[in-house]
C-alpha cells in the first residue's frame, strides 16, 4: 500500500490546460492593451481630428425657447397665458414645382388631380377659413402657384393647432411638406382669457414671438416679473444618426414660474362693468376704479378705461398708478386729520366762509355754492360734508400761515408721501414739495392752495392707501398685486401684508374723521352715493385739470374715494373720471355713484351675514326646499347650512330629498337606479337629472327653472336609446 505523502503523477492533459489559459490570458491582455493605446491615441494623439469629424456630424446649437409662465387671479382663474398659432405657407418655388421629377409633378397634380387638385382643396378651405368662396380660393392659389413665391400666404390670418393638423389632412396638402411645399411658422402669442379684465394691471409682452424666439415683458406684471415668468431656454442642436439628421437637447428648458395675484374676477367684472357704464352715461374722457381690500391691502379689482371712439371704451394707460395729478378734495381729508392731531382745530370749531368767494394774498378762492350765496358760518366738520375750500383753507391758515413746513410735516407723518413700492413699473409717486424746496417756487398761495388738494401730485392709488389706512383702524397697508409665485402648481414664494405705517394718527382723531366721512355720504356733497343696502363712507373730490398751467379750458377730474360698510369696513374704493362732457361735474353724483354701484353688488356677491342671529320672521320657512340629486353634494349643502338631515337608511349615491318642517329636518330618500330603466329624476335640479337621463341613453329637453316637477317618461320604463325626454322645472 503507498504511503500517504508519496508524490502524485503529474499527468500531461493538466498542462496543456494550464498552457491554454495562459494563452488565453496573454491574448485578452494584448487586446486590453490595445484598447487602452487606441484609446489614448483617440483622445490626445488624435482629438483635434475627431473633434472636427464630430462637427461635421452636428448643426450650429439653436436656443429651445420655455414655457411662459402663467398669470393666474387669487382664486386660480386664467389670466393671461401663451398659446401657439399658427401661419400657414405653400412654397410654389420648391423643386417639386420648379424641377418637378419623373415620377412626381406638384404642380400638374394641383391643376389637373381630381382627387387632390385645385378644385378639391379650394372648397374644404373656403368651408374652413370662410374668407374666400370657392372660386375665389382657386384664382388665389392659381396666382400663387404662377408666381412661384417661396412664402405665398395659404391664410392671412393665424389659425390654433388643431385646426393646422386639420387643414394638413385636406385634398393636395395631405400629400405632405415635399410634394406640396405646405409649411407653418409657428408664434408664440399671449392671451388673456378674461379679455380687458385688470389688462394694465396684468401687463403685455412686446407682441407675438416666433417659437424658438425669446419674450419680454412690456408693462405691468409680465414686465414686474419678466425673469420669472421667461424661465431659461434651453439647448439643441441637428445631428447626423443613423444616416439621417435628428434634434438632440443638449439643455434642456426650464420653463417659466406662474403667478397667481390678488385680483377677484367677480370684483373685478363688477367694478369695470360699473365704471364704463358711467363713463358712457356721461361721455368722459377716461377712468379709473381700483378696490382694495381694508385688512390686507390686496388689490382685488383695478380697471383704467379710455374712450377709444365714440361710445367705445378699452384699457388704456394704467392712471391708477402711473398719474401724478392734483387729487382735489379727497386731500381736504389728510389736511383736516393734521389739523386736528397738532390741536389747531377741533371739528366744532366754526369758520366763516362767507358767500362763498374769498381773496387772499391777490387769489381768488371759491366754494361749489358760491352762486347760491355760500354757506356762511360753518364747523370744521361742515366744510368736510360739504366740501368748502375756504373752510379748509381758512382753518390751515390758521394753524399754519407762519410756519408751514410744519403742516408739510404734518402730512408726511399721516403718510401721504409714503414710499409704497408699488409692484408695477412705471408707477408715480406721490409729490407734497415743502416750503424750503429750491425746485419750486413756495408761493404765498402754496399753503391754503395745498389744503384743498392744489399745488400736489398724488396717484389715486396713493389716494386710496390713506383711506383704507382710515377704514383699517389707522394701519396703512402697502397696496399688493401678488399673493405668490409658483412652479408646477407649487408655491415657491409666497407675499404677506405688509404694513407701510402702524398708525397714521391717534384714535380719538381716527374716530373723528370716520364720522366725518360718514356724515360726507349722509348729509353732504355725497348724498348720492348713500345706499338702502351697505352704509357708505368717504369724500367727493373735484378738480380743474391744468394744461400748460391752464384750468379753466381744460376740463374737470371728478373722484370719490371710500370704504364700506362703514361700521365694519371690508373693501376700500375710489373712482376717477376725467373730463366728462354730459351734466355737471361732480365726484358725488359721478364718481360717486360708480362706487356706490360697485358696493351694493360687492355686498350682494361677496358679503355674507348670519341670518340666523335676525329675529325670526313667523311666515319664514324654517328648512328649505333642498333638490336631490348627488348624495355628497347634497350632505355638504345641509352640513354648510347646519340643517340636520336623515341620512341612516340611504344605500346609493342618489337621493331625492323633502322638507320635514315638523321635525326641522331634511329626509332622504334612495333613488333606485337600474340598467336599462328610466330612473326618477323628479325633485332633482336639471344638472344631475340630465346626467342620470343621459347615462341612461336618453335625450333631455328642459322646460323651466328650478326643481324637476314631471318628466314625460315615466320612471321604471324600458329605455330606448336616442329618444327625447321631457323634464319640466319650477
Amino acid at each position: 500500500m503507498a504511503e500517504e505523502n508519496e508524490p502524485k503523477e503529474i499527468v500531461p492533459g493538466n498542462n496543456r490546460i494550464l498552457f491554454c489559459y495562459f494563452i488565453v490570458v496573454l491574448i485578452l491582455g494584448l487586446v486590453a492593451v490595445a484598447i487602452l493605446v487606441r484609446a489614448f491615441d483617440t483622445a490626445f494623439v488624435e482629438k483635434d481630428v475627431w473633434e472636427k469629424v464630430a462637427e461635421k456630424q452636428k448643426r450650429p446649437n439653436r436656443l429651445v425657447l420655455p414655457g411662459r409662465g402663467n398669470i393666474y387671479s387669487s382664486d386660480g382663474k386664467l389670466m393671461a397665458t401663451s398659446v401657439p398659432r399658427y401661419y400657414l405657407y405653400i412654397d410654389f418655388g420648391a423643386d417639386c414645382y420648379v424641377n418637378p421629377g419623373k415620377n412626381w409633378n406638384s404642380r400638374d397634380t394641383l391643376l389637373y388631380s381630381k382627387r387632390n387638385g385645385l378644385d378639391s382643396l379650394s372648397i374644404y378651405l373656403s368651408k374652413k377659413l370662410r374668407n374666400r368662396t370657392p372660386a375665389s380660393y382657386r384664382d388665389y392659389l392659381t396666382r400663387g402657384l404662377k408666381s412661384k413665391s417661396r412664402q405665398f400666404p395659404l391664410y392671412e390670418g393665424k389659425i390654433s393647432y388643431s385646426d393646422y393638423k386639420e387643414i394638413r389632412k385636406y385634398p393636395f396638402l395631405r400629400l405632405g411638406r415635399y410634394k406640396s411645399g405646405l409649411y407653418a411658422k409657428e408664434m408664440v402669442q399671449r392671451q388673456k382669457p378674461f379679455g380687458t379684465l385688470a389688462s394694465r394691471t396684468i401687463g403685455d409682452i412686446y407682441g407675438e414671438i416666433e417659437a424658438g424666439g425669446t419674450t419680454k415683458g412690456k408693462n405691468g406684471l409680465e414686465l414686474q416679473y419678466d425673469s420669472l415668468l421667461r424661465g431659461q431656454a434651453g439647448l439643441s442642436s441637428v445631428r447626423r444618426v443613423g444616416g439621417g439628421w435628428t434634434n438632440v437637447i443638449e439643455v434642456d428648458p426650464v420653463d417659466g414660474m406662474d403667478i397667481r395675484t390678488t385680483i377677484d374676477i367677480n370684483i373685478q367684472d363688477i367694478t369695470e362693468k360699473c365704471l364704463v357704464d358711467k363713463l358712457k352715461e356721461i361721455d368722459a374722457e377716461s377712468g379709473t376704479a381700483v378696490v382694495m381690500e381694508v385688512a390686507t391691502g390686496e388689490i382685488k379689482a383695478i380697471t383704467n378705461m379710455g374712450r377709444i371712439r365714440e361710445g367705445v371704451y378699452g384699457e388704456t394707460k394704467n392712471h391708477a398708478v402711473a398719474d401724478e395729478t392734483e387729487p382735489g378734495s379727497t386731500f381736504k381729508v389728510a389736511s383736516i386729520m393734521v389739523a386736528l392731531e397738532d390741536r389747531v382745530c377741533t371739528p366744532n370749531d366754526t369758520v366763516d366762509v362767507g358767500n362763498g368767494i374769498y381773496m387772499y394774498k391777490g387769489a381768488r378762492m371759491t366754494d361749489h355754492n358760491m352762486n347760491k350765496g355760500g354757506y356762511g358760518r360753518i364747523s370744521v366738520a361742515q366744510s368736510i360734508w360739504y366740501s368748502s375750500n375756504i373752510g379748509v383753507a381758512k382753518t390751515i391758515l390758521k394753524g399754519y400761515s407762519n410756519n408751514p413746513t410744519k403742516f408739510v410735516e404734518g402730512l408726511y407723518r399721516v403718510g401721504m408721501n409714503a414710499d409704497l413700492r408699488l409692484e408695477i413699473p412705471g408707477a408715480g409717486r406721490a409729490k407734497i414739495r415743502r416750503p424750503d424746496d429750491s425746485t419750486r417756487y413756495w408761493s404765498k398761495t402754496t399753503l391754503p392752495w395745498m389744503s384743498f388738494g392744489y399745488e400736489t401730485q398724488i396717484p389715486p392709488i396713493y389716494t386710496l392707501t390713506f383711506f383704507n389706512a382710515i377704514a383699517n383702524d389707522g394701519k396703512m397697508m402697502r397696496p399688493m398685486f401678488t399673493k405668490e409665485i409658483m412652479r408646477n402648481g407649487k408655491t415657491v414664494e409666497s407675499f404677506s401684508p405688509e404694513v407701510v405705517k402702524s398708525s397714521i394718527c391717534s384714535s380719538h382723531t381716527l374716530g373723528l374723521i370716520r364720522e366725518m366721512l360718514v356724515d360726507v355720504v349722509e348729509k353732504g356733497t355725497g348724498k348720492a352715493v348713500h345706499s338702502d343696502i351697505i352704509q357708505i363712507a368717504g369724500k367727493t373730490g373735484t378738480a380743474q385739470i391744468a394744461s400748460g398751467g391752464v384750468y379753466r379750458t381744460s376740463g374737470h377730474q371728478v373722484s370719490f374715494c371710500g370704504y364700506f360698510p362703514a361700521d365694519q369696513p371690508k373693501y376700500s374704493a375710489i373712482v376717477v373720471i376725467r373730463r366728462p362732457r354730459i351734466g355737471y361735474p361732480s365726484g358725488g353724483t359721478m364718481s360717486g355713484g360708480v362706487v356706490k354701484a360697485i358696493a351694493e353688488k360687492v355686498y350682494a356677491s361677496h358679503m355674507s351675514f348670519n341670518i340666523r342671529s335676525m329675529e325670526a320672521d313667523s311666515l319664514a320657512v324654517k328648512v328649505p326646499y333642498v333638490k336631490g340629486g348627488d348624495l355628497k353634494a347634497v350632505e355638504d349643502v345641509l352640513d354648510e347650512l347646519d340643517i340636520k338631515s336623515d341620512t341612516d337608511s340611504l344605500e346609493t349615491k342618489w337621493v331625492l330629498a323633502s322638507a320635514d318642517e315638523k321635525d326641522n329636518i331634511v329626509k332622504l330618500k334612495d333613488v333606485t337606479i337600474r340598467e336599462g330603466l328610466v330612473p326618477r329624476v323628479t325633485g332633482m335640479g336639471a344638472r344631475d337629472a340630465v346626467y342620470l337621463l343621459e347615462n341612461a341613453g336618453l335625450k333631455v329637453s328642459l322646460s323651466g327653472v328650478g326643481r324637476v316637477v314631471s318628466q314625460s317618461i315615466q320612471p321604471g320604463q324600458r329605455v330606448v336609446k336616442g329618444q327625447t325626454i321631457l323634464l319640466t322645472l319650477r
